[in-house]
């Protein structure tokens, strides 16, 4: 392990851009980036990363290091919400992929940059001199279609249909917008990152497309035998007040009904009596809205692998309802595309620092070809009202768009197709 202060070297964009563009030069794999709230520190990034498809069970499967002070390297990836729906197509980009780095560029919270590196390699010379020449800006350009608002209501109305029939209690009903990029999936990633500050930011890529994740939940956070989730439930625009989430019942019980179900997820794996909740309701800022916000805590056993603890708690429990099993099985015949990406998790399994996921929400799917799916959705329960949910659904769009507002988003219709720009 070699740990080099580097300093003040710019925000997690500058330095995302600087060492993309140089690696480019060299024909090497991009880089990939962690930004936001990572391993206690304000972003992590791996200068190449070569991410390749692999089989789904074997995401992340690092032994879990208990370090807190440093990363070093490890597996950066994601894995996909598993489910097909109701169209029944193929994945769109591989159901998992990742890759393997030796080595870091980790921002403290103090603003201090810091290279790290399992083996105890010195940092690359061209990653030095890429730090040492600020890159120019690159350019992106998303044209966003219209998400199907017919589809979504009738999602919301087959489920709160279920509700009532007791079939579930609750169930995350999802939309999707689609657009063509060009331009560069990593720009828009730096931008909007750069404006938006989500807590649980992701980017990587490979030959099969990007994934640009824009999170602001915690999916799981290991270090040694402590595991922590703390899911959302409970939505309101950042116009608002934010005590109205405490006082809807509606977003109440979605979040209780979901900490029971992380409860009873990591219930699976941890040892008896460890399952607990430190936190529960808290109002927490995210880009353009207001969530609720709870954490649930367990102890496991070491020899509990991070493939049984996926095995237990993918996917999250706030993307898909309660009882779990039903409400994944109702959500393929809902919703009429696959999520993909969207609802999995992106994270990073280190052997020094343990692992951390988030929960893929926010988050842009980009193929091959440059064309771009970005889901939202919501919980639904018996309070819920279809064109509320649809206005959820635009209010959490509406910042990953880069929007503000969007010109259809009163309750009586969808939305006109908008455009997105950086330069």
């Amino acid at each position: 392990m070699r740990i080099d202060r580097l300093g003040d070297l710019g925000t997690p964009a500058d330095v995302l851009r600087s060492v993309a563009g140089a690696a480019a030069q060299r024909r090497l794999p991009p880089p990939a980036a962690l930004a936001g709230d990572w391993f206690g520190s304000a972003a992590v990034i791996a200068p190449t990363v070569p991410v390749r498809a692999i089989p789904p069970a074997e995401a992340f499967a690092v032994p879990p290091g208990d370090r807190g002070d440093a990363i070093g390297g490890g597996w950066i990836g994601y894995l996909s919400y598993p489910d097909a729906a109701a169209d029944g197509r193929a994945a769109r980009i591989p159901e998992a992929a990742g890759g393997w780095t030796d080595s870091v560029l980790r921002l403290d919270v103090d603003g201090c940059w810091w290279h790290e590196s399992l083996s105890a390699a010195p940092i690359a010379i061209w990653v030095a001199e890429a730090l040492s020449s600020p890159a120019p800006l690159d350019s992106y350009e998303i044209d966003w279609e219209e998400p199907d608002f017919a589809r979504h209501q009738a999602g919301v109305l087959h489920c709160l249909a279920a509700i009532g029939a007791g079939e579930v209690y609750q169930a995350c009903v999802c939309t999707q917008f689609t657009g063509t990029l060009r331009g560069s999936s990593l720009e828009f990633f730096a931008d909007a990152v750069t404006r938006t500050t989500p807590a649980r930011a992701a980017y990587l890529a490979g030959d099969w497309g990007a994934v640009a994740s824009l999170s602001p939940e915690l999916f799981l956070r290991r270090v040694g035998a402590d595991v922590t989730s703390s899911p959302i439930k409970g939505t309101l625009p950042l116009c608002g007040p934010p005590k109205e989430l405490l006082a809807s019942a509606k977003d109440v019980a979605e979040n209780i009904m979901i900490v029971d179900l992380v409860r009873n997820d990591l219930g699976r794996v941890a040892d008896t009596g460890t399952v607990t909740v430190p936190e529960l309701l808290t109002v927490q800022a995210a880009p353009g809205v207001w969530h609720l916000v709870s954490t649930v805590a367990a102890t496991v056993r070491h020899e509990v692998t991070n493939a049984a603890l996926l095995a237990a708690a993918f996917p999250p429990a706030s993307v898909t309802g309660t009882p779990k099993g039903r409400a994944r099985q109702l959500l393929s015949q809902w919703e009429p595309r696959r999520r993909g990406v969207y609802c999995g998790t992106v994270g990073m399994a280190s052997p020094i620092a343990g692992t951390e996921l988030n929960v893929a929400i926010r988050t842009v799917e980009f193929d091959a070809t440059g064309a771009a799916v970005l889901g939202v959705g919501g919980g639904i329960t018996a309070d819920s009202d279809a064109k509320a949910e649809w206005q959820e659904c635009l209010d959490k769009a509406a910042a990953v768009i880069h929007t503000g507002q969007f010109p259809g988003s009163l309750p009586s219709g969808p939305p006109e197709r908008e455009r997105s720009t950086a330069s």
